[in-house]
């Protein structure tokens, strides 16, 4: 019975950890990538979490999330190389996460990016999700590289296509319904 409560515990710990995404970006594309934080740990509360920025990475804005605060740290040349958000109240509780949205550009001659998290609790432990072995325990999120245009040729172009399509829809339904609107109106003044 205990070896099972340790094996879940294990399982939950090793699930539930920081990640960003997407998993999967373009060299010189203009991205935004989402840090998930997860608060799993019973009777704490995340109060905040830090990720350092990934060379390959020019991070220049960030979402702003009401209840949370945020600062960037900076190299001698104005690249940012940390993000920390602080939650101004208790935090993330066992059941909450949090996303955090962070806008960039990856530069052209990019390799795989790396994002080393630290995630701080309420009584002072800090997590350092940093490695990159495969069989980790606090492993770090890593979006892998691809050369530009890569990703559209999988499958991209076919899902903006799809959207356009959708988008165009909803433009001629919108006249439709407008067009109708307009000959009920008419109908009613001629009355």
């Amino acid at each position: 019975m205990l070896a099972v409560a340790g094996l879940l515990l294990f399982a939950n710990m090793a699930s539930a950890h920081v990640t960003v995404s997407p998993q999967k970006a373009e060299q010189g594309a203009y991205q935004v990538f989402t840090v998930r934080v997860p608060s799993e740990t019973k009777d704490k509360h995340t109060v905040s979490v830090s990720v350092d920025i990934p060379e390959g990475v020019i991070v220049s804005r960030t979402t702003p999330i009401p209840g949370w605060s945020y600062i960037f740290t900076k190299d001698a040349d104005g690249k940012v190389t940390n993000v920390k958000w602080t939650a101004d109240n208790e935090g993330l509780s066992q059941t909450e996460f949090q996303d955090f949205q962070l806008s960039g550009r990856v530069q052209d001659d990019a390799a795989d990016l790396v994002w080393k998290a630290h995630q701080t609790y309420n009584d002072g432990e800090v997590i350092d999700w940093a490695d990159t072995a495969a069989d980790a325990q606090f492993p770090a999120s890593i979006t892998t590289v691809s050369a530009a245009g890569s990703l559209t040729d999988e499958g991209g172009g076919a899902k903006q296509d799809w959207a356009l399509g959708l988008s165009i829809a909803a433009v001629v339904l919108g006249a439709a319904a407008l067009a109708a609107a307009v000959a009920g109106s008419r109908r009613k003044t001629s009355n």
